[in-house]
Order: structure tokens, then C-alpha cells, then sequence
């Protein structure tokens, strides 16, 4: 189930394509608690991956990888250092994945939904449960929150579409991809403790058997 209060919203400024990126650094400690060993080999799928992956990779004990959905503009050394390594990637995401099935633990998503049509959804959603062998973690912003840039439609070829959680959980069961509700409720229960409050929607789903 999506997690946190909406009243987390007003705290978070978010600005551009990468505010769900952002929340993913916050929630790090929240997804180990929620996830324990499945954070031993990570992919992370999502503009801004460079900044996620690096942050993966300080831990010590995370294999991290990263997917850039679009291209890369002024990154800094660090990132291109990661691309040069076949670390991170820029690949789009409506075609197949270059990965084996379930060649991740746990594969983490943040903003690269919102710019798919359902139609691409369809194909992309399924990959990313294909190559995780422990769960998929979708944040997503929530309705009303962003205003359409113009540089923003530029680079992602079409605004994005922040749905509700109602419309995410419907198109689950469409495609036949179950939530992973004991992860949910470890999330929940470990934001809580912490007084973490989301400012993006945040989906757990079960890997296929």
C-alpha cells in the first residue's frame, strides 16, 4: 500500500523531474529496516541515479547498479565515472531490460513512471518485477503536486502524470503484479518510529515466484 500521510507533502520542496530521487535518499535507512539483506544488490532506476547508486555504494556492504531513463545533462566526475564503469546506464526503459531474471535483490523506481504512457507501463512495469528477485519499490509523486516546466517536458518528451494511489493499485491487478504488503507495513511501521514522512507515494510489490 502507498505509505505515509499526505500531510508529508508540505514538507518536502519539489522541484524538476528528480523530487522522488530525493525522497529515495531520505528513505534509504527506512528501506534497509523494511528490507534488511535484500539491500545487498541493488538497482536503481530513475533520473538523478548517479547521486542514488553512490549513496548505495558508501554503505560497504550494497552491490548497486543504475538506470537512466533519459540523457545525461551537466553530470559531475563522479557520475561519469559511474557510467564509465557500466555502473550506471542511460537505457530506455519502454523496451526490454539487459538483465537476466531476478539478477537484482530488490529493484528501487523512482519518478520514471510518471512520464509512461499506460501502454509502455504494460511492458515496463513487469521487466522491472522480471530482474528483481525480492520486490520492486515504486515512489511516485502525488497528484497536484507538480507543475508541468516546459525544459521538463523538452527532455522527458511528455509532462508527468502523477496518478493516485487508487489508479496505481487498480493497474496492479491489471497486469497481474501483487503488492508485497508484509514490506509495506515493515516501511510504515519503520517511518513511523523514525517520524519520517513521506512527500512521494510509495508502492511495494512482490517479485514473480
Amino acid at each position: 500500500m502507498a505509505g505515509g500521510a499526505s500531510g508529508g507533502i508540505k514538507d518536502v520542496k519539489l522541484e524538476g523531474g528528480a523530487s522522488c530521487s530525493l525522497e529515495v535518499l531520505q528513505a534509504l535507512p527506512i528501506l534497509k529496516k523494511a528490507y534488511g539483506d535484500s539491500m545487498h544488490k541493488v538497482l536503481h532506476v530513475g533520473p538523478d541515479s548517479c547521486s542514488v547508486v553512490s549513496s548505495l555504494l558508501e554503505e560497504g556492504d550494497t552491490e548497486a547498479w543504475g538506470i537512466e531513463p533519459y540523457e545525461l545533462d551537466d553530470v559531475g566526475a563522479k557520475c561519469k565515472n559511474l557510467v564509465r564503469k557500466g555502473i550506471v546506464r542511460v537505457a530506455d526503459i519502454k523496451f526490454s531490460l539487459p538483465y537476466r531474471a531476478k539478477s537484482f535483490s530488490l529493484v528501487i523506481v523512482s519518478d520514471a513512471l510518471d512520464y509512461l504512457s499506460p501502454r509502455y507501463l504494460n511492458k515496463t512495469l513487469p521487466e522491472l518485477v522480471r530482474v528483481s528477485a525480492d520486490g520492486v519499490v515504486i515512489f511516485t509523486g502525488y497528484p497536484g503536486q507538480q507543475k508541468t516546466r516546459g525544459e521538463e517536458v523538452a527532455k522527458f518528451g511528455r509532462p508527468a502524470k502523477l496518478r493516485s494511489s487508487s489508479w496505481w493499485i487498480r493497474f496492479f491487478v491489471q497486469i497481474s503484479l501483487d503488492e508485497n504488503d508484509t514490506a509495506g507495513k515493515k516501511y510504515e511501521q519503520a517511518s513511523t518510529k523514525k517520524a519520517y514522512k513521506p512527500a512521494c507515494q510509495v508502492f511495494h510489490l512482490k517479485s514473480y515466484p
